[in-house]
């Protein structure tokens, strides 16, 4: 434990002392301040001499800016954060041999890695804390209305999603960092692996839906209910879906179900008219419950595999 405090408390030093993390702190919260500037300038022009609604403080959260919202800003952009964090954690200490330095201390070499990760899942949660914080603020500023408990509370596991879903990332950036003793191979190896789940998963979910049910037409809603049930069970294979669909259930209370596209019948439109109010924050949060454990299971297993490739390396080769 000793240990892993120690590098602990190095890896946050390097970090906070680094350009990299200035950098990119400002370019987040830069970008994200002028987002929800513009969204509360729309939610104060459309709201004007009308009654604010219940929950009019979380709308900063999900009204779109410039051409997209926080949400999906942190849901697309949030991995950088991780990848550009753990890039380069191993590989580059293995370059620069300070690691076998490190390893001839009286520190076992799991503190290595669990110091590195924790000290990065740190980081990233002064970073997504403070950029709530800050919004929060202009946000008191702009709308003139004080969120309520349940609010807060929502905006809070939003938070521990969020952070959760941007240490995935920062635990595959370590696994690569790990196989690649290269630093521009492992950029590069993690890179890809964003494009691939923020690209080609949703546009492979598509065409495979389509090429499976080809009959899907206005005659037949039966097949179209089909392919749209493919669709969104292969693209639930990304990290970003399951990040997507959570935080999206959990900030909007008006959201009833993850689903897309659902289809509804008589009895179906009775139940939604006798139940139209907004959702109770465990209700939402039962709704996309097997969505949050299915993002922090695939974080544990990405990190877990880093972990077990780490300690099977030769202690000549690092």
């Amino acid at each position: 434990m000793h240990g892993i405090i120690t590098i602990f408390k190095k890896e946050l030093s390097d970090h906070f002392s680094s350009y990299r993390f200035l950098l990119l702190f400002a370019l987040i919260a830069m970008v994200s301040m002028v987002t929800v500037y513009m969204a509360g300038l729309t939610i104060t022009k459309e709201l004007e001499g009308v009654a604010k609604p219940k929950f009019v403080f979380l709308m900063l959260f999900t009204s779109s800016g410039v051409g997209f919202s926080l949400t999906q800003f942190v849901a697309f952009f949030g991995p950088l954060i991780g990848l550009i964090l753990g890039f380069d954690t191993i590989n580059r200490e293995k370059n620069e041999g300070t690691l076998s330095k490190l390893l001839s201390q009286p520190i076992y070499r799991d503190a290595v890695i669990n110091g590195k990760f924790l000290a990065g899942a740190a980081v990233i949660a002064i970073i997504t804390v403070s950029i709530v914080l800050l919004i929060s603020g202009l946000g008191l500023i702009m709308v003139g209305v004080i969120p309520g408990i349940e609010e807060v509370w929502r905006i809070f596991i939003y938070l521990i999603i969020s952070i959760v879903y941007i240490s995935f990332w920062l635990g595959a950036a370590i696994l690569f960092s790990i196989l690649f003793r290269s630093v521009a191979t492992s950029a590069l190896a993690a890179l890809a692996v964003w494009i691939f789940f923020s690209f080609f998963v949703p546009l492979g979910a598509n065409a495979v839906a389509n090429a499976l049910t080809p009959d899907a037409g206005e005659s037949d809603p039966d097949a179209v209910i089909k392919r749209a049930q493919i669709g969104k069970a292969l693209s639930l294979t990304s990290p970003m879906e399951l990040y997507t669909d959570s935080t999206a259930t959990i900030i909007d209370p008006m959201r009833r179900t993850t689903r897309s596209f659902i289809q509804v019948g008589m009895m179906e439109q009775l139940s939604m008219a006798r139940f139209s109010g907004p959702l109770s924050l465990g209700q939402s949060v039962l709704v996309v419950l097997p969505y949050i454990i299915s993002l922090i299971a695939v974080t544990a297993i990405c990190f877990a595999i880093s972990y077990i490739v780490f300690m099977r390396q030769e202690i000549r080769s690092l």
